[in-house]
């Protein structure tokens, strides 16, 4: 029969503390990103652009674009 020594019990505390302080710094990683994202999409649903000036009719000489349809 083979006997196994059992771990010391300072490095057992050692490992499981900095397990859990990898799995914290990564779990509040992956909320900050989560809250950082629904504060973009909520930004984006809830705010409307003020309107631009922007060319009415097509202005062939200079090149200019004007807007397909216009907000205002």
């Amino acid at each position: 029969m083979i006997e196994r020594s059992p771990q010391s019990a300072e490095s057992r505390p050692v490992f499981t503390k900095r397990r859990l302080l990898v799995g914290l710094s990564v779990a509040t990683g992956v909320l900050l990103l989560v809250v950082a994202n629904a504060h973009l999409v909520y930004v984006a649903m809830t705010s409307q652009p003020d309107c631009v000036a922007h060319l009415r009719a097509v202005d062939e000489t200079s090149g200019s674009f004007r807007a397909a349809k216009s907000a205002c």
